[in-house]
């Protein structure tokens, strides 16, 4: 598998050493003694940065738990080793996570427990758990509006699930006939799109109507590379980029409704494999340069932006390239869409550039009713020291003495050098 990372309009963040940021004058490497966020026991197999603020992550992790964490703007002064919120429910490891398109606060994680489960993260609470799954979940796809999900399975089923009646609404037995692994994601007009292989091991690209899962839309044989291919999609141009651990390229295309419905549009490549890949949302790109995506390919030693642009001569906006696009604010609260309300995701223009919006801080209502550890894991805002648990207080007050202390002695030395230097200076003069 490729290593899990996350993209958002303000970073790139990956399971690994080192942290980039994605736009500003900071752009770049951050420096390797910078301080990770290293909250788990276990080892971290899948992170997402919430839609709905680009400070929010979520992590899933070998440890069973998964673990919400507020990224502040400003750059860590100390490994960030407590999330505002821990999810404890499964009972193998957490190998996906994946925030709803519309909703505030709702989290899907999938574990090795084939267990899957809905989050209310404002509260802590789970608000669905299914167990359709009889093996391994591959990965989850919300669609468009986050009324359902579909999943793909060890088992070679594609599924087609409604979270809150807690059932499976559509499946197909084996999409593709090989028995590697699939990966499935919603398009924007309800259908799935599927890679997986053939019988003969060839990697294979679907398109399915899952109201009729009798007969495939489009079926594409690709290449006989081993690397399971993951799709990244853009609703707004309809277009959908997929790459593999191992490949050195990108292939894109575009979904459109006239045959053959699945167009092969270019490649990009370049030498060296990729380790990993993250898709930047459609508000982060640069609508001066007529930037339609941006991807960040993971490298063993860097981390590599790749833009994708369509040459214009006009400097004017291209209205055609950026339709409104999914913004920042969610459409309706957790509360809302379990009660059965959907709603399409809140747009924003481009026309203007994105400016993304202030730092806003996850309240967490109370206590994960399933963590038995101290609540120093909710959020705390920073100037409500009154509400702070005795024990973060005290260690807040002895950090705040030892740098004292460490001012006072490097005030003491400068004043020894300075003393020293003059010394040396009227001697010499």
């Amino acid at each position: 598998m490729l290593l899990a990372i996350t993209v958002n309009t303000k970073r790139v963040l990956f399971v690994t050493t080192h942290i980039w940021h994605t736009s500003g004058p900071k752009a770049g490497r951050v420096d390797k003694n910078y301080p990770l966020v290293n909250g788990h026991s276990g080892p971290v197999l899948d992170i997402d940065w919430c839609p709905h603020n680009d400070n929010i992550l979520a992590s899933g992790s070998e440890d069973c738990s998964v673990m919400v964490w507020q990224i502040p703007d400003q750059a860590l002064t100390r490994p960030l080793s407590e999330p505002i919120v821990v999810l404890e429910g499964h009972s193998k490891r957490v190998g996906i996570v994946s925030w709803h398109p519309t909703a505030r606060n709702v989290l899907l994680t999938a574990g090795s427990d084939n267990l899957i489960m809905v989050w209310n993260v404002g509260t802590g609470e789970p608000l669905v758990s299914m167990e359709d799954h009889p093996d391994l979940i591959y990965n989850v796809s919300w669609n468009h509006n986050g009324s359902l999900f579909c999943s793909t399975c060890k088992d070679r089923r594609l599924r087609v699930c409604d979270p809150r009646k807690r059932e499976v609404v559509a499946e197909r037995l084996a999409p593709h006939e090989g028995i590697r692994p699939m990966r499935a994601i919603f398009t924007k007009d309800g259908n799935i799109f599927t890679t997986g292989f053939t019988r003969m091991s060839q990697r294979e690209l679907g398109l399915w109507d899952p109201t009729h899962f009798e007969e495939p839309i489009a079926l594409l044989e690709l290449d006989t590379s081993n690397g399971v291919l993951l799709p990244y999609y853009d609703p707004d141009a309809s277009m959908v980029y997929l790459c593999g651990k191992g490949d050195s390229s990108i292939r894109y295309f575009e979904i459109t409704e006239e045959p053959p419905f699945v167009h092969y549009l270019s490649t990009f490549s370049s030498k060296e494999p990729q380790r990993g890949m993250g898709f930047m949302p459609k508000r982060g790109v640069d609508v001066s340069k007529c930037e339609i995506a941006r991807l960040y390919k993971l490298h063993d030693k860097k981390c590599e932006p790749i833009t994708m642009t369509v040459p214009r001569k006009s400097d004017l906006f291209q209205d055609d390239l950026y339709p409104d696009t999914a913004g920042p604010e969610p459409a309706l609260e957790a509360e809302e869409w379990m009660e059965g309300r959907d709603e399409e995701p809140t747009l924003v223009s481009m026309r203007m550039g994105y400016v993304p919006p202030k730092s806003r801080e996850l309240k967490v209502a109370r206590k994960n009713v399933l963590d038995s550890r101290p609540s120093t894991r909710r959020s705390v805002s920073a100037c409500d020291a009154n509400s702070l648990p005795p024990q973060v207080l005290e260690r807040l007050l002895e950090e705040l003495q030892n740098l004292k202390s460490t001012v006072l002695s490097q005030e003491k030395r400068i004043c020894d050098l300075e003393n020293k230097l003059s010394q040396y200076t009227n001697g010499t003069a």
